[in-house]
Formats: C-alpha cells, structure tokens, sequence
C-alpha cells in the first residue's frame, strides 16, 4: 500500500503556464472589467487562495497575462516581423497580413488582447486602461523608431513623415483587430491589409 501521509496538508500543485492560458483567453474574451475571480478560478482550475498566493490580485494577474501572451505566437509577430524583416516596407506588409490572417482566426478569441482588454473600465480600474494604452504607444514608438531608420537608409523620400507613417498604420492595426472582433473575416481584413499598404509607395522617392 502507498504511504501518502506525507502529502497531506501540501497545497494543490498546478501547472502556471496552463492556468495563465487559460486566463489569457478569458481576459481576451471578455475584457478586464468582465471578467471575475470566480470565473477567472474556474477557468484557471484553482482556488481564490491559489490565484492570490501565485499572481497576486487581478490587476497583477491581468500584467502577467498580457506578458505571456506577448510571447505567444499571435501576441508576438508584429514583434518578430519587426525584427526579422530586412526593410521596413517588408516588415509592415508582413505585420499587416498576418494581422489580417491572426485577428479572425476561430482557434482563439478574435482581435488583439493588448488593443480591446481594457475599454470602459471603472475608475478604480484606470490603471489596466493606463497599463495597455503605454504598451500600444510604445509600440507606436517602435514602429517611428522603424521608420525613421527607413527613411535615413533612404527606403523613404526626405519628405515622409515617419511619426504620420507610423501613426497610420498603428491606427489601421488596430482598427483591423476591432473589426475581426465584430467579425470581419481573414479575406475582408486582407483587403484592408492591402489598401493600407498601398500608402507606402506615395512615401517613396
């Protein structure tokens, strides 16, 4: 017979990745503000207790989620499209047709976590909405950072302007995540995809 007296009184084990997967889809689902700790428990398979002795309070899972998810394959690719492309305009043809192919995609909730998780919070909640709109401006950021290495390398005409270049199509992206959540599908968003790329040759010599 098994001796398992020396189990008893330790907590419940579980697996950390799979329960922040399983709080990522939910968040994306519903957003921060719908989402409850009884939900978020049940989904997770772990007891209130469990989730504040891991991660903390909602808000710190919340972080937590959006940092696995940005290590995701579809949290990731704007990242890696970035860093992998040779030239700008390859860079953001990629990121703007794999948006296109990611965002409606029906194996997870549609859209992007980072653009629709935090809209309409309540006050108390501001600092979620505060926490996510740094993000998406720091990748704005990035994309000027980008193009303005473009435009030095001569890749863009002296007189672009990088800061508009990389507003728009941050703006585009994320308008792209919007409509797949109100459920655009690959081929529509591959258009828009497309037309916004169709900017890049007035900014060329």
């Amino acid at each position: 017979m098994t001796d398992t007296r020396a189990k008893r009184g330790r907590p419940r084990a579980f697996d950390r990745t799979a329960a922040l997967t399983a709080a990522t889809r939910l968040f994306w689902e519903r957003g921060y503000e719908a989402t409850s700790i009884g939900e978020l428990t049940e989904a997770m398979g772990i007891r209130p207790g469990s989730l504040y002795a891991a991660f903390g309070d909602k808000k710190s899972l919340f972080k937590e989620v959006v940092q696995h998810y940005g290590r995701s394959p579809v949290g990731a690719f704007v990242g890696v499209a970035l860093e992998q492309e040779p030239t700008a305009h390859a860079a953001f043809t990629r990121i703007l047709r794999e948006a296109a192919a990611i965002y409606p995609d029906p194996s997870h909730p549609a859209g992007c976590l980072t653009i629709s998780a935090a809209t309409n919070v309540t006050p108390q909640d501001v600092e979620v909405e505060t926490f996510l709109r740094d993000l998406r401006n720091g990748n704005l950021a990035v994309f000027e950072a980008r193009l303005r290495m473009a435009q030095q390398a001569g890749e863009l005409s002296d007189a672009a302007n990088p800061s508009a270049l990389a507003a728009y199509f941050a703006t585009v992206i994320q308008g792209m995540s919007q409509r797949a959540r109100d459920g655009a599908t690959a081929a529509e968003l591959t258009e828009v995809a497309e037309l916004a790329l169709a900017a890049w040759r007035t900014t060329r010599h």
